[in-house]
């Protein structure tokens, strides 16, 4: 070597040397602050310089976690994550010094106030996900600014107020997620330039107007949920322009009726859920030869004619909801095939025998409120309830009872006023029927939980204790459901009734962490009226685990009564876990009212219940020469139905 190469080998060395990668010292001190001001320290302790390679904060799978990039010899904080920490407070100044994020992730925490417009100031922010958190105030007209997002999320929040209109500069953003998220009024006409978008979450918000006709221009959408807002119908026709779409959930609309037309080359779709949907017309033959559909729902819609017999030798389908409408002619012969777990075609009028084969789904078959021959299915009791519900004709009881009373998902229990309980532990799956061994009731549930970690289940537990009652154990299990929970009396004396339900919110918490933010709410019909709508049983008992009691009064003319819990789309769909929500109640007591007044043995009754929250709705009453069940066969929705991040997964 000579001596000049010596020399400037030295001389390279001494540039690495002295070049030492370092990060921005404003963003060295603002990480730091924000460390502190977010109580993190025992979790991201920065002992050394925050864009140090291969420092463990880095990893993808670090979290908290700071990743850097360094294009030169100054290194910059790209990427932020804090997720699911629990961290509280506002977002403070500090977080917006650092101004080259790319990737911001404080997702599933409690950060509270509104979204200051500093936000704007983050230009190369590509992935920002902000939602399961108590932000208040407008959606901030700075996201705007953000033209490089590719993902923005929101979701379950308390913002108020509408959609930015700035939101239509963000032309390259893919993912939408602002479900719960508390926005309203119509969606601004400014959004029908986000073309890239293939996913939009926006469920459960008050929005307005009637479904955006430009959502048709959306041509990668994959994904689209609108449940449970205030938008009305019709679905557009330019909705069939959506040839990608592999899940479409539109629910809970009201306005115009809506035709399955727009479906027939939507070839991709997995997932179809129209329920609640005013829809009317025939089904399409064409939707049974969808090669990858695995779920349908079009319940509680307007739909003629008969199930199309495309629908037999499915190789796709999984789930089929078809109950509350006016189907006609009967199920074919064979729609059950082994991939087949759940087909609900209840309060329909549907006539014939059983499908071949239907003992393969047994308890998933769903035929209550139809004129077909369930006898195989249902015992006799149940078959002849059935029949009976669906035609024109009396029906009366040669035994006839005055009461019942169900531990909803529980064992049998007395409680401590004396009231007997009926078990009510029974397995039910996806679609059920199930009849208890007295007789004296029934209980059928309509639904899916898909994507529910713990599995496809229906009931509810815990070992904690529940307050605001003497009976703790009568609201330690429950029922719940994903769309449609009834329980039926069957040979009841016909007369005026008091319907006592019993509540207890044991899935959700109230504790001081993301996992407490959840909100449950869905509607209540006795007898076919709404009596209540968008119940959240924490919010009305103050809290979880906490017992509330509503009472109500029905009329019994024809030896039955319908109590029906039903989702309307509205409500967290995934706290503390994906797939908690829907209806659930802990127990039903039903008795026939002995004193024409009602007044002194009500108030008696009510005495009883020592420490519990009772809400009671005005007297309900059906007319004794309409039956209720004919009802819903000519109006097959209720009567008085008005109407998180980018990595998040699609759930059902």
């Amino acid at each position: 070597m000579t001596i000049l190469s010596f020399c400037f080998l030295i001389f390279s060395i001494f540039e690495v040397v002295s070049a030492q990668i370092t990060t921005q010292p404003s963003e060295v001190a603002a990480i730091t602050k924000l460390i502190d001001y977010w109580s993190l320290k025992s979790k991201l302790n920065l002992t050394m310089d925050p864009c140090t390679p291969g420092a463990p904060w880095a990893a993808e799978t670090a979290n908290p976690r700071v990743a850097c990039d360094c294009p030169v010899n100054i290194c910059h904080i790209t990427h932020l994550k804090i997720y699911a920490l629990d961290i509280s407070g506002e977002l403070p100044q500090e977080l917006f010094e650092l101004a080259e994020l790319m990737d911001l992730n404080l997702g599933q925490n409690i950060l509270s106030g509104s979204i200051p417009p500093e936000i704007g100031n983050l230009y190369n922010m590509q992935y920002l996900s902000l939602g399961i958190n108590n932000f208040s105030g407008l959606v901030p007209v700075e996201f705007g600014n953000l033209t490089k997002l590719k993902s923005l999320s929101f979701s379950s929040n308390n913002f108020n107020g509408p959609l930015p209109v700035d939101l239509g500069k963000l032309t390259s953003l893919e993912q939408l997620y602002i479900d719960s998220s508390g926005v309203s009024r119509p969606f601004p006409q400014e959004l029908s330039n986000l073309k890239s978008l293939h996913t939009v979450w926006a469920s459960d918000n008050s929005f307005t107007g009637k479904l955006p006709e430009f959502f048709g221009s959306f041509t990668n959408l994959t994904t689209l949920r609108l449940e449970g807002t205030d938008l009305k119908g019709p679905i557009p026709s330019s909705y069939a322009a959506l040839t990608k779409l592999e899940d479409l959930r539109i629910g809970d609309l009201s306005g115009e009726d809506s035709t399955l037309d727009f479906l027939i080359n939507l070839t991709s779709l997995s997932i179809l859920s129209l329920r609640s949907s005013q829809v009317n017309g025939e089904i399409p033959s064409q939707i049974g030869t969808f090669p990858n559909l695995q779920s349908l729902d079009l319940s509680f819609n307007k739909l003629t004619g008969s199930i199309p017999n495309s629908f037999q030798d499915s190789q796709s389908l999984r789930f089929v909801y078809l109950g509350s409408n006016m189907l006609t002619g009967e199920i074919p012969s064979n729609i059950i095939t082994p991939q087949l777990r759940a087909l609900d075609v209840s309060f329909n009028s549907i006539t014939g025998n059983l499908p071949a084969n239907f003992a393969k789904i047994g308890r998933s078959l769903n035929v209550v409120g139809t004129l077909v021959n369930g006898d195989g299915l249902l015992d006799g009791k149940a078959s002849e309830i059935s029949q009976c519900l669906q035609s024109d004709k009396k029906c009366t009881e040669k035994f006839p009872i005055n009461s019942f009373a169900v531990k909803c998902g529980g064992s049998q229990q007395i409680s401590s006023d004396g009231v007997k309980f009926d078990d009510d532990s029974e397995t039910l799956g996806a679609s059920s029927i199930y009849t208890s061994s007295n007789n004296n009731w029934a209980v059928s549930n309509m639904g899916s939980f898909i994507s529910n970690p713990n599995g496809p289940q229906y009931t509810a537990q815990t070992a904690s204790q529940i307050t605001n009652t003497l009976d703790s154990e009568l609201y330690k299990t429950a029922r719940i459901s994903p769309n449609s929970l009834r329980y039926y009396g069957l040979g009841l004396r016909n007369g005026r009734y008091n319907v006592e339900l019993h509540f207890s919110e044991i899935q959700m918490d109230d504790s001081e962490s993301w996992r407490g933010l959840g909100k449950r709410s869905f509607d209540i019909y006795v007898q076919g009226e709404r009596v209540v709508q968008d119940f959240n049983i924490k919010k009305e008992a103050g809290g979880s685990k906490r017992a509330l009691v509503k009472l109500f009064e029905a009329n019994v003319t024809n030896t039955n009564i319908d109590i029906h819990f039903k989702w309307a789309g509205k409500g967290t769909c995934c706290i503390p876990v994906q797939s908690t929500f829907g209806p659930l109640v802990s127990a039903i007591h039903v008795s026939q009212v002995s004193n024409p007044s009602g007044s002194s043995n009500d108030s008696k009754r009510v005495g009883r219940i020592v420490g519990i929250t009772i809400g009671a709705v005005g007297a309900m009453f059906v007319t004794a020469s309409v039956f209720y069940l004919w009802r819903v066969k000519k109006t097959p929705k209720h009567i008085l139905v008005g109407t998180d991040s980018p990595k998040k997964k699609p759930t059902v």
